[in-house]
């Protein structure tokens, strides 16, 4: 796994975590991050994401602002399970459930949101996009805080994803409460 940067303004908001066997207190730390509303950055399939509670205005607004995306566009959420899906969809039509049997992966179904999702995770569309996560970092976060977990990449808006940290604009850097590398992700 690569070094941390020796020069970043935010080497103290980062932490190492094995790819494949991520390390339970890392993923308590940002579970706790997540529970404060905190705002982080961490791996998914291919590239890096910006996570916060997806039921917190407050938080998905942060999310917002370190990204610099415009209100209108709505952010997709990450749950661990099926089960978990029933917390932010209203239903799932039947041509949707031979698609849900591609998960987990880097696919994003888009669903009509339940009330209680916040107006500004979802653009104001009443619309959500569900994904579950296929790596086992992002599965393990969304698994351990118990609810949907936001999964716009990590980037400011209209700019290229990131699937390297070395290429991590740092305004995100400086903005996010921690960030979990995980190396090189596919892309």
């Amino acid at each position: 796994m690569k070094k941390k940067p020796k020069n970043s303004p935010f080497i103290d908001r980062i932490v190492r975590i094995d790819p494949s066997d991520p390390d339970k207190s890392d993923i308590r730390r940002a579970v706790g991050i997540l529970n404060r509303q905190g705002v982080l950055v961490f791996p998914t399939t291919g590239l890096y994401g910006l996570g916060a509670d997806a039921f917190s205005p407050e938080a998905v607004s942060r999310v917002f602002a370190v990204k610099r995306r415009p209100y209108h566009m709505p952010l997709l959420v990450m749950v661990p399970d099926l089960d978990e899906m029933g917390k932010v969809v209203r239903c799932v039509p039947d041509f949707a459930r031979p698609l849900m049997a591609l998960w987990p992966g880097g696919m994003t179904l888009v669903f009509a949101a339940k009330k209680r999702v916040p107006s500004v995770l979802t653009g104001g569309t009443g619309k959500i996009g569900i994904r579950m996560p296929a790596h086992p970092v992002a599965q393990a976060l969304v698994t351990h805080f118990g609810g949907p977990v936001t999964a716009t990449s990590a980037n400011l808006s209209g700019n290229p994803a990131v699937s390297d940290l070395a290429n991590l604009d740092p305004r995100i850097g400086v903005e996010v409460d921690l960030i979990l590398d995980a190396g090189t992700l596919s892309g």
